[in-house]
């Protein structure tokens, strides 16, 4: 049973190690630059409007939504942009797979941090 078990874990290590080398890394980042801004509209839409709507009940919650997300796209198409430039060989090389881990961290961060910490804002400007 054990034999098994280690049989089928290292199979599993030397599947994820191919799909690392054989990963489109500019498909890859184009997925990912996508899901985030869909995450990040979101979560504007329900935890910084949401908090703005209790300051003010005309429609700039909805102006300052649209322009929050309006900001962060270009910084999104950049980011994207350093990936999408890769030259074929580049694209599957997997001694990118450190950097491109290390970028899908940073952009779910900004993704999922950046609304919390802009509520946070703007609860401390109206409030005071």
């Amino acid at each position: 049973m054990a034999r098994a078990i280690e049989h089928r874990a290292q199979a599993h290590s030397i599947q994820e190690t191919r799909d690392w080398e054989t990963r489109d890394w500019r498909k890859g980042m184009s997925d990912h630059v996508a899901s985030a801004l869909v995450v990040y509209t979101g979560l504007q839409i329900f935890v910084t409007v949401s908090a703005m709507k209790k300051g003010l009940d005309n429609i700039a919650p909805y102006l300052a939504l649209v322009l929050l997300v309006a900001a962060v796209i270009p910084g999104c198409r950049k980011f994207e942009r350093r990936w999408t430039r890769l030259s074929d060989d580049a694209a599957h090389d997997p001694e990118l797979a450190s950097a491109y881990r290390k970028d899908l961290a940073l952009l779910w961060g900004v993704a999922i941090g950046l609304p919390f910490a802009l509520t946070f804002l703007f609860r401390l400007l109206f409030t005071v």
